[in-house]
């Protein structure tokens, strides 16, 4: 004869979990993303009288995971060379930029404290 009890687990659902960490759709998480990445953009965007770097500011929905510089030229002075004020940190590929000169690691870290992982 084999008897076999089994453990009766209790868990909060799938999206409760999600929303406690944080890491739910426009949660803390992404917000926290969303701002650092402005935040650590702002040094490296090309600025003459500050209306591309507001421009960041203005039309990104925080939390939506969608950081979005819209002037006329945003697009040409990014992927365009050109000698702006503050050069060479100031100047295209912002974003890219901003992560591969350690950016990606501080979100990274702030990301971990956030959900309660600690850092290496």
């Amino acid at each position: 004869m084999l008897d076999i009890k089994l453990a009766k687990v209790d868990m909060k659902p799938t999206k409760q979990i999600l929303h406690d960490k944080g890491i739910d759709k426009g949660g803390k998480v992404q917000k926290y993303i969303d701002s650092e990445v402005l935040r650590l953009c702002a040094p490296y965007v090309p600025f003459d009288d500050g209306a591309l770097q507001r421009s960041g500011i203005d039309k990104t929905k925080i939390g939506s995971g969608l950081v979005r510089y819209e002037t006329p030229y945003a697009r040409r002075w990014y992927y365009r060379d050109a000698n702006f004020k503050g050069a060479p940190k100031r100047g295209k590929m912002w974003f890219e930029r901003m992560k591969n000169n350690g950016g990606k690691d501080k979100i990274l870290a702030g990301v971990k404290k956030i959900v309660g992982r600690r850092s290496k």
